[in-house]
């Protein structure tokens, strides 16, 4: 039976509407947990699958994210239709002033510098001794929606879900505008692209502050999923998982992110419990979805169910049957 890819993706998303609440409290938080990285994974592969970016630095934006929102909630601002979008706009801002520098330069000296600017964020999280150091603090209730209170884990869990969709929808709406083909065209030759007209360095900085806000929505959800925030959530042990996550379910596809978000985090929760290192057995996979399976778990799921696209047959300048021309001295 084959399937229409918006056919399959409207399945995923029946699956993650009724599956995670019917099956109980646990994993319903762990559903959330997977859309909440999915998201952060999303603003990944914008950078990753469709830029040509490769940042070890998204975890510092991340992680913005999660203190602002923390912070504004133990100062008393929980309202999220407030303290949400000043979390994102503090993470834009924070965006901007990496992407401001990190984007001068290319290749693996931009990888290094968005390191250098993560661990500068993540210790000076540590100096901040009023917010528990590197220990951390505890926020002492979720944000909520003015009468809605997300308290509830289901009801969080659908607001969560409902933020990634929307996250999704816009961010594809992006890839296929007009900006979103001149990113692709800087990613695939960024000389070419600046001799025709666009200069790569603004627009590569916008998309790397879209996708700043997009991991600084998601820091302030797990701040709320978690009700704790730490230095942790700044790590670059982070960005390696969120690029991993990316790689895993197919670069260039949004989709793909939060599907790579959701075998991630199964792998590890489920391995996890049998030993620590873990790690041992998800580098060898890594390693073999690199060398044998070049579109991931999206091309993977594609295929298995006939929406893949095929390429088209060549086309003929004249496809109905031609007469043979008569020969010479032939008679009808």
């Amino acid at each position: 039976m084959k399937l229409d890819r918006r056919v399959l993706i409207l399945l995923l998303l029946a699956v993650a509407i009724m599956l995670p609440p019917w099956l109980g409290i646990y994993y319903t938080r762990f559903a959330t947990q997977i859309a909440i990285y999915g998201m952060a994974a999303l603003s990944v592969d914008l950078l990753l699958g469709y830029t040509g970016l490769i940042t070890f630095g998204q975890a510092a934006l991340f992680g913005v994210g999660a203190y602002a929102a923390g912070m504004l909630t133990v100062l008393g601002v929980t309202n999220a239709l407030l303290a949400w979008p000043l979390a994102i706009l503090i993470s834009m801002l924070f965006a901007l002033a990496i992407g401001g520098l990190s984007l001068r330069t290319r290749g693996f000296q931009f990888i290094l510098v968005t390191l250098a600017f993560a661990q500068m964020v993540y210790y000076f999280a540590q100096s901040l001794r009023n917010w528990g150091g590197d220990d951390g603090f505890t926020l002492p209730q979720r944000n909520h929606l003015g009468f809605i209170s997300l308290a509830d884990h289901t009801t969080f869990y659908y607001v969560v879900l409902m933020l990634l969709v929307l996250v999704a929808f816009l961010a594809s709406r992006i890839v296929r505008s007009q900006f979103g083909m001149v990113i692709r065209g800087i990613r695939d030759n960024e000389r070419r692209a600046a001799a025709v007209g666009f200069p790569p360095y603004p627009y590569k900085l916008v998309i790397f502050v879209i996708a700043g806000g997009i991991a600084g929505l998601a820091g302030a959800l797990m701040a709320n999923h978690a009700k704790f925030v730490s230095p942790a959530t700044l790590s670059w042990q982070l960005s390696g998982e969120l690029l991993a996550m990316v790689i895993l379910g197919s670069a260039n596809s949004l989709i793909g992110s939060v599907l790579g978000a959701a075998f991630f985090l199964c792998f590890r929760d489920v391995l996890s419990d049998y030993t620590e290192h873990w790690m041992l057995y998800f580098g060898p996979l890594l390693v073999a979805r690199v060398l044998l399976v070049k579109d991931g778990i999206w091309g993977m799921l594609l295929r298995a169910t006939g929406a893949a696209e095929k390429p088209a047959r060549p086309s003929i300048d004249f496809p109905e049957p031609v007469e043979a021309a008569p020969k010479p001295g032939a008679t009808k």
